[in-house]
């Protein structure tokens, strides 16, 4: 109801979607907060976008949404098919940028290791074969800006990462910058894959056809039809699980959204948990 009244208020023009939780081991350990806010807060922000008659909405997506090993990357994953569900027959213009990590943003790498560099070490990495994309906070935003010019509706934009990182190649030359040799006067650490990590991460779904635009660093793939009453109904379903606090629940209905969410659960402590079975007062 917030939402609406402001949107209402300000009859915004052009929205551009950011909000989400991004934290892959966090989301692990609580999947219905992770299909609230992210998928639940996405059909809030798409929904009013539309009734106000907003001209743009574009969704910030990530690299996690595709092929997902984790709670994080399938909720954003069953985000943007509502996004494009919604996009079809809308005089709203609906549009999603998939893209990996940036660079300096609350809760990269880098912080925490200049951190950890500043402490005398050890630096943490989880896994030496560890890969990821990364962009800096400038760059990321003036393409998310550019590729909410080129959508068309229910299109999906994927910037280009250029090429993938090792983590552990990052720590290293933050040490040296630091005036400090790795594994001499820093250690440099690995603690093994947190729950949800994968090795590496993909920028596009198998199937998904992608063409260039008028900006060489921005493809889009082009819109796919949804029925859009089951998609509304799917989401109605996972976000009923989210609220009733059942996790078990929770996670059948993400598979049934995205079937390619393969979960990899390797937890060092509890798994996620059904509140069911803590309270059995809860129905």
């Amino acid at each position: 109801g917030r939402v609406e009244a402001l949107f209402d208020s300000f009859l915004p023009q052009v929205v551009f979607h950011a909000a989400a939780y991004k934290h892959v081991p966090m989301m692990e350990y609580n999947p219905m907060e992770a299909v609230s806010n992210n998928v639940g807060g996405t059909v809030n922000v798409a929904d009013a976008a539309l009734a106000c008659g907003a001209e743009r909405f574009v969704m910030i997506s990530t690299d996690k949404a595709v092929n997902p090993t984790n709670v994080m990357g399938a909720t954003k994953r069953a985000a943007e098919q509502y996004v494009q569900a919604l996009a079809q027959g809308s005089r709203t213009c609906f549009s999603t940028v998939r893209f990996g990590n940036v660079l300096g943003s609350n809760g990269s790498v880098i912080p925490l290791f200049k951190e950890q560099i500043l402490k005398g070490g050890p630096v943490t990495v989880t896994d030496p074969r560890v890969i990821r994309y990364f962009m800096t906070i400038p760059e990321a935003c003036q393409l998310v800006l550019q590729a909410g010019c080129l959508g068309r509706g229910g299109d999906i934009f994927v910037l280009d990462m250029g090429e993938p990182v090792r983590i552990v190649d990052l720590a290293e030359e933050l040490v040296r910058l630091s005036g400090l040799t790795p594994y001499e006067d820093i250690e440099i650490v690995f603690s093994g894959l947190r729950p949800g990590e994968k090795l590496y991460e993909e920028l596009l779904i198998d199937g998904e056809g992608v063409m260039p635009t008028s900006h060489s660093k921005i493809r889009v793939v082009g819109a796919v039809q949804y029925d859009f009453k089951a998609v509304q109904i799917m989401t109605s379903e996972l976000l009923q699980s989210a609220e009733g606090l059942d996790s078990g629940a929770v996670l059948q209905k993400l598979k049934k959204a995205v079937p390619e969410f393969t979960p990899h659960y390797h937890f060092n402590g509890e798994p996620p948990f059904s509140f069911k079975r803590l309270r059995p007062d809860v129905t």
